[in-house]
């Protein structure tokens, strides 16, 4: 039986991300993203809806959101579907599913939908085009910046010659073409 765990978001961070520390001083960041969707109903009125879907990223990727972004900034994540399960204080089994970060790229503007961004690849599909397979990938840093001048000025840059160290990109999966 074939196995595929793929979501690719695009929506507003709902808060600051917020950065903590494994005890293996591995950098996590929590951070919660707010997708909309409008359509029309039977009666040809427009409707609205959001989702608030929790988001964590691990490593470099950790340090770059929690430096580069804020609330209400727009963002496209990739990633896949991660159900954790523990028990509360009372007993209670309690479970969450949210979206771990493997690539994200940074979208223009600041309130609100944007245009053109800074990009951060975690190294998936980078790695496979730039590096030998045995080590970590080299980022070639974000796309060109096209965002619009406004009140929080241009989109995050991310540093051309920082090292990319992503736990995801060493696992061989085959690429499913569309």
């Amino acid at each position: 039986m074939a196995n595929y765990n793929k979501v690719i978001l695009v929506g507003n961070l709902t808060r600051d991300p917020q950065l903590s520390y494994l005890p293996s001083q591995t950098p996590v960041v929590e951070l919660g993203l707010a997708i909309n969707r409008t359509w029309k109903d039977k009666d040809g009125q427009k409707r609205e809806e959001t989702c608030f879907v929790d988001c964590k990223a691990f490593g470099k990727q950790a340090d770059t959101l929690n430096k580069y972004m804020s609330k209400g900034r727009p963002i496209l994540i990739e990633g896949r579907l991660e159900l954790s399960r523990w028990e509360d204080k009372e007993g209670n089994k309690r479970s969450k599913l949210r979206v771990v970060v493997e690539n994200f790229q940074f979208l223009g503007g600041g309130q609100g939908g944007g245009q053109g961004g800074g990009q951060y690849s975690g190294g998936q599909a980078q790695a496979r085009q730039q590096a030998p397979a045995q080590g970590p990938a080299d980022s070639q840093g974000p796309a060109d910046s096209q965002g619009p001048a406004d009140s929080q000025g241009p989109p995050p840059q991310m540093p051309p010659d920082e090292p990319v160290y992503d736990e995801f990109s060493q696992g061989g999966g085959e690429e499913i073409p569309f």
